[in-house]
């Protein structure tokens, strides 16, 4: 279970008094934590599923991508290096991502599948990808994907 391995590896990283991996794992679990409790408020006492963790986790790639853009404009090296090595620890947690060919393949046989022939059917083809690739897919060039595929 992942929200174990995010625990274990907290405790593992502090050992090893490495701060970069301690820092990012304690942002992660407080995350996981504030989206946990707002489950919570819609009934979920168990906690987020597994692939909400996964998307957490993406997302959290996603913002440090973004961030390293912006630090690289600003000429901030050491906090471009920094954002890396964060990227670096939370895709430890991640399943092996699929190649722009797979995610091609993927968006293709989905469409079929779904017999999706517009831009309506968008949100359910997505929803389709989400539900199978979860943690695996980068959603944002799978939108693209699907759109271009459906115009």
């Amino acid at each position: 279970m992942l929200r174990t391995r995010l625990k274990e590896a907290l405790v593992t990283a502090m050992k090893a008094r490495d701060t970069v991996a301690v820092a990012t794992l304690r942002l992660i679990l407080a995350a996981l934590k504030d989206r946990d409790i707002a489950a919570r408020g819609k009934g979920n006492l168990t906690g987020i599923p597994e692939e909400a963790i996964l998307d957490l986790l993406q997302s959290m790639i996603r913002q440090r991508h973004e961030s390293i853009d912006l630090y690289r404009i600003g000429e901030r090296l050491d906090l471009v290096q920094r954002e890396g090595a964060e990227i670096e620890v939370i895709q430890r947690f991640l399943p092996a991502q699929m190649d722009e060919a797979e995610v091609e393949s993927a968006v293709g046989e989905t469409v079929a599948e779904l017999k999706a022939t517009s831009l309506k059917d968008m949100g359910r083809t997505m929803a389709a990808l989400k539900e199978r690739y979860a943690g695996r897919m980068d959603f944002a060039k799978a939108g693209a994907l699907v759109k271009k595929q459906l115009t």
